[in-house]
């Protein structure tokens, strides 16, 4: 057997397994409970009805915000100062990045707690 053809079939198998290990353990926890007379309620915990696309409307808001403010940055500094473009570049872009994923993850438990 070719050795190539193994990484992808193991790649398969490894998340096959996972995905059922995880749907068969939670379906064995919730007949346990169900026998055992708990509240259905209890499964419902943590789901919120449409607050799924807020977060990920405002999370990718506030990444491309900050992606885009990091490039102006960059550009900016460049023509203001002698750094190196290779450098700036990628710097101020993960770095806004990065702050706009934090500004998305603060307003988004804002959003939430409304």
């Amino acid at each position: 057997m070719d050795e190539e053809i193994l990484i992808p079939i193991s790649l398969f198998a490894a998340i096959f397994g996972m995905v059922y290990l995880y749907f068969s353990t939670r379906n064995k926890e919730r007949l346990a409970l169900i026998e055992k007379g708990a509240d259905a309620s209890i499964f419902n915990i943590g789901k919120r009805s449409g607050s799924a696309w807020k977060v990920v409307v405002i999370n990718i808001a506030f990444l491309l915000m900050g992606i885009g403010l990091g490039l102006f940055l960059a550009n900016l500094l460049e023509s203001t100062t002698n750094l190196d473009d290779n450098v700036i570049y990628p710097a101020m872009t993960f770095l806004m990045a990065g702050v706009g994923l934090y500004v998305g993850f603060t307003q988004t438990k804002k959003a939430l707690d409304n």
